[in-house]
């Protein structure tokens, strides 16, 4: 893969508003079953400046015109897919009022997957195990117009006691507040 080439597919995933991808994204795009020609060509995207490595395995397009202010959960998203993910405990609750801090640079998500935290350029994403079932996580979550589920008010709280959080910083009169 030459670097007009990789410009190229990049962009116009770019126009469908993707830009992060991971190796088997890659392997795809490029054609590339070679484990070895792919590491060497991802190597020289990163060397020329086109990628930048979130973490191990998962790249960013640093050309991307697509980029908005969500790029942390579309990474969420991107680590975890074939996974139910939503956003959830200090993440929601912050953005719902219910608590005065507001998480700088950290993203809470609850997921189907293994819990994990994964500290990128972008900020801190930290998976949360649930073992909800599918149908229950999709009722209590709404879509929003972002990459991620985001929980509603309650569901956050109630994510927030079940896995053992600290609810002292929790505004109840905001909780108890109707939302739309």
């Amino acid at each position: 893969m030459n670097k007009s080439e990789a410009i190229k597919k990049f962009t116009e995933y770019d126009k469908r508003g993707h830009y992060i991808f991971t190796n088997s994204d890659l392997s795809k795009i490029f054609h590339q079953d070679n484990q070895r020609t792919l590491r060497a060509g991802i190597k020289r995207l990163l060397d020329d400046g086109l990628l930048v490595r979130i973490i191990n395995g998962v790249y960013l397009y640093t050309l991307a015109q697509s980029k908005k202010s969500d790029t942390l959960e579309q990474i969420a998203k991107t680590i975890r897919r074939g996974e139910y993910n939503y956003v959830s405990l200090e993440s929601a609750l912050s953005e719902f009022g219910v608590i005065s801090q507001i998480p700088v640079d950290r993203l809470t998500v609850m997921t189907t997957g293994r819990s994990a935290e994964y500290k990128t350029p972008f900020g801190t994403i930290e998976f949360t195990h649930t073992k909800r079932a599918p149908m229950d996580i999709l009722e209590g979550t709404n879509l929003v117009g972002r990459p991620l589920r985001f929980a509603t008010k309650q569901v956050a709280y109630r994510d927030l006691k079940r896995v053992g959080r600290n609810t002292h910083l929790v505004n109840i009169d905001e909780l108890e507040e109707h939302t739309l």
